[in-house]
């Protein structure tokens, strides 16, 4: 077998692990957003982030010692860690409560704004400056987020407000994450963000004295939220690890289509035609930033 069969067929390998990788971001994704759709009738958002943390803290201290990886959890860089969980904490927050009040295909949509505002925030936070594409990037996934979020008295609501601002802290999480992977490991990043959104969940859904328990139907909607919520994040990021983002980020974009196909079946979520299109925009205007990068790379 030729050299360039053998290249051929690695390709062809990693290409497929990257897809099946990111399908199971898809399913996870999907599963906690229809998760935190059924509980949000229960339990108000800072207890599901409560709630979720902790069986999160579980499901990665297990996860560690049988990788045999515990050992990486360190106190360095707690600065940078609180602040990644602080944006995390606000985003999901948020996520959560727009969930409850939107359809899903119009949350989903808003949350594909996160690398546009990672691009607005570079330069204050990690110095980047903005090139040209960058600029057209921004302001054509803007143009999208008006199809998304039709900002008139009649449409514009706090669900549309809170999923917006949703994708602001994702992009501040993101942007800290970047600069916490250069310095600790996945463990423990998972470790401490696990750790710290308990404490702040806990603070958040006790400050009015009244921490509502789970009732059994809710306890594996809970479990969901927890479990996919870690295995989204794992299957991109064992995705970009085999596979370039160019490939990577067409993948990810199924996830509205998906989601609102679902919304249409489980809460007759009609199928908004502008919100596609406005999502359309701003994946569009992504993956010409990424392309751009990439190329200059």
């Amino acid at each position: 077998m030729s050299t360039d069969q053998t290249n051929s067929d690695e390709d062809v390998q990693r290409i497929g692990r990257a897809s099946a990788f990111m399908m199971g971001a898809v399913v996870s994704f999907s599963l906690m957003a229809i998760a935190g759709r059924e509980i949000s009738f229960e339990l108000d958002t800072f207890e599901i982030m409560m709630y979720r943390s902790i069986v999160g803290l579980f499901i990665v201290v297990i996860f560690a010692r049988v990788a045999g990886t515990l050992g990486q959890v360190n106190t360095r860089n707690m600065d940078l860690q609180l602040t990644r969980n602080v944006f995390h904490f606000a985003g999901q927050n948020l996520w959560f409560y727009a969930i409850a009040l939107i359809p899903l295909a119009q949350v989903f949509a808003f949350e594909f704004t996160t690398p546009i505002w990672v691009l607005l925030l570079s330069p204050f936070l990690l110095g980047e400056r903005l090139t040209r594409m960058r600029i057209f990037a921004a302001i054509a996934g803007f143009i999208g987020i008006l199809f998304v979020a039709r900002p008139e008295a009649a449409s514009l609501s706090i669900g549309t407000i809170s999923a917006a601002l949703a994708a602001v802290g994702f992009a501040g999480s993101y942007i800290f994450t970047k600069k916490l992977t250069q310095v600790q490991s996945l463990t423990s990043i998972l470790f401490w963000m696990t750790l710290t959104q308990a404490i702040f969940g806990l603070a958040t859904a006790g400050f009015d004295g009244d921490i509502a328990r789970p009732s059994a139907e809710s306890l594996p909607w809970l479990a969901v939220i927890a479990f996919c919520g870690l295995s989204a994040h794992f299957c991109i990021a064992s995705a970009l690890s085999v596979a370039p983002a160019t490939l990577v980020a067409p993948i990810d974009f199924v996830r509205l289509p998906v989601i609102a196909l679902l919304g249409l079946i489980l809460y007759n979520e009609a199928i908004d035609a502008l919100i596609i299109v406005g999502a359309v925009i701003i994946f569009l205007a992504n993956y010409l930033n990424l392309l751009s990068e990439t190329r200059k790379s």
